[in-house]
């Protein structure tokens, strides 16, 4: 147990070792941190390549800002898996956890003598998480992807953007999120299952996979129709009025999932009871075929007066509608600020860095407080001695053979 892990967390008493890199694996290994298991990331010597992703900054050594980003409460144990002694050190460490996460390309891990079926033949309670781009089994195991890869294949990125132009893939890394989010329930389940077996298990879970899953319900409704679905920008293929509309400043966003909602927003915020008991308007096939009408009677009322104005009618109504904001807008916002979801926590060299909150909130088992994303290799002696009972001179071997990279 990580010595200074609270054990009111939910995860209080888990190990993981993360041997993890840039994002889909690190997030997911960084939530079970944030809920109180000790995560144990093991970095090669020159570290986790996304500690370097652009841009660097001054403050953290050079290091980027999106290695924080999702690495925070860790810590980090410098190996260098070539060398026999690492490999010593890396399985020793695993013997002693309850959970191990990867994501390299299938086989690497076997090189190390790291892969499940070894490990399981000596620690059959290890919940064995990997993190594929289309699996670790089959013909496609061996091809390697990244999110935006998983955009284009999966038909994502089709479904994104104008009608008028090519499909755009999403600015973040949606897939590599996601599928972070997946492989953290996958883990939980991992451990329930073994709560009530008491073995352990493989978990794969493919990037590819999470992008199909991430095509929402307009997969099914293809399966059902054939209808291939538009891209349509800001506006919605299924709800009428949905999308960006300019005000006498600045832009807002509505959406009319319902007929209810459609009416409440003529009747109770445009005052034009004409639309909102027209017959043709009542069914969303009829608001979908008169999209246009309805929009550009929005566009004409909402452009009389100012967003604040509006958003406030609106939000008295109790239509979906919210600001078209930039991101430094967003972070500044109200609403976050009401939510706290940006924080500041202790880091050695910054000072301070910003954080962002995980949107859980547990009443009775609290996640953990906050620590900045450990400096490369900071904890190698201590959970070498800590979780491995290794003296000062069985350290000092290790090193001078290597282990810990030259």
């Amino acid at each position: 147990m990580h010595p200074t892990r609270p054990d009111n967390t939910p995860l209080a008493g888990l190990r993981v070792i993360d041997f993890t890199h840039f994002v889909a694996g690190p997030l997911a290994t960084m939530i079970l941190a944030d809920a109180g298991a000790d995560v144990i990331k093991i970095e090669k010597p020159r570290g986790d390549d996304q500690r370097w992703f652009a841009p660097a900054e001054a403050s953290l050594d050079g290091q980027g800002a999106s290695f924080l980003w999702c690495n925070r409460s860790k810590r980090s144990v410098t190996l260098d898996l070539k060398t026999p002694e690492g490999r010593e050190v890396a399985q020793a460490l695993v013997d002693r956890a309850d959970v191990l996460v990867e994501n390299f390309s299938t086989g690497v891990m076997a090189q190390y003598g790291l892969d499940y079926e070894t490990l399981a033949a000596r620690r059959p309670s290890l919940v064995y998480r990997s993190v594929s781009a289309f699996g670790r089994s089959g013909e496609l195991a061996d091809r390697p992807g990244f999110d935006t890869i998983m955009q284009a294949e999966s038909g994502f990125m089709s479904l994104t953007g104008h009608a008028d132009r090519e499909g755009v893939r999403t600015g973040p890394a949606v897939i590599d999120i996601s599928t972070a989010l997946v492989a953290g329930n996958a883990i939980l389940l991992a451990l329930a299952a073994r709560q009530r077996t008491g073995r352990g298990q493989h978990v794969d879970v493919p990037l590819f996979d999470t992008a199909m899953l991430m095509t929402g319900f307009m997969s099914m409704q293809y399966l059902f129709s054939a209808k291939v679905p538009r891209r349509n920008g800001n506006t919605s293929n299924d709800a009428v009025p949905s999308g960006v509309f300019a005000t006498a400043d600045e832009p807002l966003f509505i959406t009319c999932t319902s007929t209810s909602l459609f009416r409440r927003l003529f009747l109770q915020v445009a005052g034009m009871p004409q639309v909102a008991d027209d017959p043709g308007l009542q069914t969303i096939d009829g608001r979908l075929a008169r999209r246009d009408e309805v929009i550009a009677v929005l566009a004409g009322l909402f452009a009389t007066d100012t967003r604040a104005h509006w958003l406030a009618r609106l939000r008295k109504a109790g239509i979906p509608a919210g600001a078209v904001r930039s991101l430094p807008e967003a972070l500044a916002s109200g609403e976050v600020r009401a939510r706290g979801i940006v924080r500041d926590i202790p880091h050695p060299t910054a000072g301070s860095v910003p954080d962002i909150a995980l949107p859980m909130h547990l009443s009775a088992t609290p996640l953990a407080a906050p620590v900045a994303a450990p400096r490369l290799g900071e904890h190698t002696e201590a959970v070498l001695a800590e979780v491995l009972g290794h003296d000062a001179a069985r350290i000092e071997a290790l090193r001078s053979a290597g282990a810990f990279g030259r």
